[in-house]
């Protein structure tokens, strides 16, 4: 899921008015995947039981003022427990492709494999085997992302991204997985989204760990970036047929008048280029970011720079809105500063205050599409946060099926045009614990009371159903 930005904004949850798009499934053609995306610590709960150990969220939550609600993910949706129940409905609306996370410390308590001196928690392991074998009797195929952002609290004892041993520690972590569900499990994500982990986590202190240090910045880049590559050569190495990539945050990046065009530029290489260009062998991109080139110098190991590639065999790309900056004296180092969308009046604004605006899906695939190296890209997020409300038992969440509807249209336009984007994960399938935001925005396609925990089915899921199940189907 995408960082959230400060809810500065009022949510007004109705489109612009647009012409609704026109297309059926078929138009994506018979090999596109649909799927939702979810991450253990959101949706699993259970977070002390059957051998799991506390992760930095855990720790995080529990800091007064850092989650916006108070609340806590001990329980989430409890899927930990109703995991099968809430597949009949995935595979109900039609959905094939399940996307989920690994949660490393319900693994590995110490955050280490035996290789490093640590235990092999067999319960986790038989948790992960039960979902996985119940994604594949009902036909669904699972999706495993290693790490989405729940690094093991022993582990953040012993210094977190920040320490140059994270590399190995993470290596062990993927051996650890690929080995016991390799066989079962073909398509890998390594990371998600690097960007939000790293620098929310380690330099703004939004996010767990919450940490804020210029000091830990270029370090956690640099780990973050060779553990990319390195988890991907694990894959590659313990799964026969392996599909290996890894997800990126993206959004287009507009300057607000022509005179914010070099911070534009700025923006761009910190959001959309600081994490692929090194995955494809381009390095970092320090011609419009200077302070990088301190990776190589005070950073970097020899060798290392040569060890940042790795050949995925796609890339997921995770987008929700697109970006206006401007000029600022008071960013240091970016040297921008967001335009909010409400200074720009935009019509139609999430909850998470963030400008619904679909043909940033089509430029966001349209750049990305233009490097050398990208075999193939997915949809791996996108989705969008409104106020949704229970009447009569149904959630009818208009604004969110117009979302999809449009954001779809703008991945069909690329396709078209010869992009090769082979699927789309909604984020998400269930109402979940958003991070810091807590449980108030809800991007599920399945609303959850999470007072009692009962599912409720929303239009926007059953818009899905009917884009997948009823073949003469045409979104008009």
């Amino acid at each position: 899921m995408r960082a959230s930005q400060p809810r500065n904004v009022v949510t007004n949850p109705s489109l612009s008015p647009i012409s609704l798009p026109t297309f059926n499934r078929h138009d994506f053609g018979p090999d596109f995947i649909w799927g939702t995306a979810t991450a253990a610590y959101q949706i699993e709960g259970a977070v002390d039981r059957d051998g799991r150990t506390p992760c930095v969220w855990d720790t995080f939550s529990r800091q007064k003022g850092k989650i916006k609600t108070g609340e806590t993910a001990d329980i989430a949706c409890e899927f930990y427990d109703r995991y099968e129940s809430d597949l009949l409905i995935h595979k109900e609306l039609g959905l094939t492709a399940f996307r989920f996370s690994l949660s490393w410390s319900r693994i590995l308590p110490n955050g280490v494999g035996p290789l490093h001196g640590g235990r092999i928690n067999e319960a986790g392991l038989a948790f992960y085997d039960r979902l996985i074998d119940h994604c594949l009797a009902l036909g669904i195929t699972p999706w495993i992302t290693l790490y989405h952002w729940d690094l093991p609290q022993a582990l953040e004892t012993k210094g977190g991204w920040p320490n140059r041993k994270i590399v190995d520690w993470f290596a062990d972590f993927a051996d650890v997985c690929t080995k016991a569900f390799g066989h079962k499990v073909k398509h890998w994500i390594i990371l998600n989204e690097p960007l939000a982990f790293s620098i929310l986590g380690y330099f703004t202190g939004q996010h767990a760990p919450g940490r804020r240090s210029f000091r830990n910045l270029l370090p956690v880049i640099h780990h973050t970036t060779l553990a990319q590559a390195e988890g991907g050569r694990v894959v590659r190495r313990n799964v026969a047929n392996a599909h290996v990539g890894t997800t990126f945050s993206c959004s287009p990046v507009d300057p607000f008048t022509p005179g914010d065009q070099a911070a534009a530029g700025r923006v761009d290489a910190l959001m959309n280029r600081l994490f692929i260009e090194p995955a494809l062998g381009l390095g970092y991109p320090t011609k419009e970011l200077p302070f990088l080139a301190g990776i190589a110098k005070k950073v970097a190991k020899p060798g290392d720079m040569e060890q940042l590639a790795f050949d995925f065999d796609f890339i997921g790309l995770q987008h929700y809105f697109r970006a206006v900056v401007e000029q600022s004296y008071f960013m240091p180092y970016l040297w921008a500063k967001d335009v909010s969308p409400l200074r720009r009046s935009v019509p139609t604004i999430t909850e998470m205050g963030w400008e619904v605006y679909p043909e940033s899906m089509y430029r966001v695939i349209k750049q990305f599409g233009q490097y050398e190296g990208i075999k193939k890209m997915y949809i791996t997020e996108s989705g969008a946060a409104f106020y949704d409300t229970v009447q009569n038992g149904e959630v009818n969440d208009k604004a969110r099926v117009k979302y999809h509807q449009n954001y779809l249209q703008n991945v069909l336009r690329a396709k078209q045009e010869g992009f090769p984007v082979d699927g789309y994960f909604a984020w998400t399938f269930l109402d979940n614990f958003e991070w810091a935001e807590g449980y108030r925005p809800r991007f599920g396609l399945v609303y959850v009371d999470f007072r009692t925990q009962q599912r409720i089915v929303k239009a926007s899921g059953r818009w899905f159903q009917q884009l997948l199940t009823d073949h003469s189907f045409v979104n008009q």
